[in-house]
C-alpha cells in the first residue's frame, strides 16, 4: 500500500540540469555527519539543480539501514529548497521498500533505484522490482543503470518497459559514445523508446558534455558532488545551447578525467580531492575500500593545483 508523501524539498516538474552526488564521508567507521552536512551546504550554495544522496558516490551499499535513514534526513534538512533524491537500492526487495519508507519519511523529493545483484538478475526480475517500488510509493523514481557496480546491464527494451510504470521520471544511463554523432544516435534511440515525460540523464563525467550536447536532459555527476562549480559551468553552457563551450570546459578537465580512468574509478579520486580540500576527514571511504596510495594522492593534488580547482 502506498504511504502518504511527507513534504520535504520540492520535486522538480521535470528532472533536468545538474544532479550532484555527494560522498557519504566516514570517520572511525561511522558517518561523519558534520562533514556530510558541509558537503550538502556547499552544493546548495553553488546552486546545483538537485542533490542525489546515497548514490554509488555516497557508498549506499556499505551503510546500515539506520545510517542510510539518517543520511537521508540530514540531506533533506540541510538542502533547503534544493530537491534531494535518495538512493534506495539493496539486494532484497523488502529492504528496498524499507529504504523507500525512510526516504519518504525524510521528505525526499524522489528515489534513485539501482538493481543490486549478487545472483544474476533477469530483465523480468528487474522489471518486477521497479513495479513493486512504484506500487509502494508516490515518490518519483529514477532508474539507475550502473553496470560497473550492479553488474546488471539494461537493454533499451527494458528501459521502455520500466519507463511506462507510473512514477518513473528519469533514466540515468551509463555514459554515451565518445563520437558526438554516434552519441546523438544513441540518445535518440533511447528517447524514441520511452515516454516524453521521462528524462534521460548522462553519467560518466568525462562524457557529460557530449551527452548533454547529444540531447540528455540531466547530468548525474560524481565530481559535481565535491566540485560543483566546474560541473555547473559545463551544464549551463550545454543547456544554453553553447555546445562548443561545454566541450571546451570538459576538455579543460581532461587531466581529472584521466585520473578517473587510471586510478580505479571516480570514487577514490573524488574522495582524495575532498580529503585534500579538507571537506571530509582522511580515509573517508568505508573499508575495505582503502582509497589511493600516497603516490596516487600526489598525482591528484598536482591535478587539483594545475586546474585551479581549489
Amino acid at each position: 500500500m502506498k504511504r502518504p508523501h511527507q513534504e520535504g524539498g520540492p520535486a522538480p516538474s521535470r528532472l533536468a540540469g545538474l544532479s550532484a552526488f555527494p560522498l557519504t564521508p566516514l570517520r572511525d567507521d561511522a558517518v561523519d555527519e558534520r562533514a556530510f552536512i558541509g558537503l550538502i551546504k556547499r552544493l546548495t550554495t553553488a546552486g546545483v539543480d538537485s542533490i542525489t544522496a546515497l548514490g554509488s558516490t555516497g557508498s549506499y551499499a556499505y551503510l546500515t539501514a539506520a545510517e542510510r535513514a539518517r543520511v537521508a534526513r540530514l540531506a533533506v534538512e540541510y538542502a533547503g529548497p534544493t530537491p534531494v533524491f535518495v538512493g534506495v537500492g539493496d539486494l532484497r526487495t523488502s529492504r528496498v521498500l524499507a529504504h523507500v519508507d525512510s526516504a519518504q519519511e525524510a521528505g525526499a523529493a524522489g528515489l534513485l533505484l539501482a538493481p543490486m545483484t549478487y545472483q544474476s538478475l533477469s530483465d523480468d526480475e528487474v522489471f518486477g522490482l521497479f513495479r513493486t517500488v512504484t506500487e509502494h510509493t508516490d515518490l518519483p523514481v529514477i532508474v539507475y543503470d550502473n553496470p560497473g557496480t550492479t553488474h546488471f546491464t539494461f537493454t533499451t527494451e527494458l528501459y521502455a518497459r520500466i519507463a511506462e510504470l507510473p512514477g518513473v521520471v528519469s533514466i540515468k544511463i551509463p555514459g554515451v559514445p565518445a563520437d558526438p554523432a554516434v552519441a546523438c544516435e544513441h540518445v535518440a534511440m533511447i528517447r524514441a523508446a520511452i515516454p516524453e515525460h521521462v528524462t534521460i540523464g548522462v553519467s560518466g563525467d568525462a562524457l557529460a558534455a557530449t551527452g548533454l550536447n547529444a540531447g540528455c536532459d540531466a547530468w548525474y555527476s560524481v565530481i559535481g558532488g565535491t566540485l560543483p562549480a566546474p560541473a555547473l559551468s559545463i551544464t549551463r553552457a550545454a543547456q544554453a545551447g553553447r555546445a562548443q563551450e561545454a566541450v571546451v570546459e570538459s576538455r579543460r578537465l581532461a587531466p581529472l578525467w584521466d585520473l578517473f580512468a587510471e586510478l580505479g574509478g571516480s570514487l577514490r579520486v573524488t574522495a582524495a580531492i575532498a580529503e585534500h580540500l579538507g571537506l571530509v576527514p582522511p580515509s573517508c571511504l568505508p573499508l575495505p575500500i582503502q582509497g589511493l596510495t600516497d603516490s596516487q594522492r600526489g598525482q591528484v593534488i598536482d591535478v587539483v593545483a594545475g586546474l585551479d580547482l581549489v
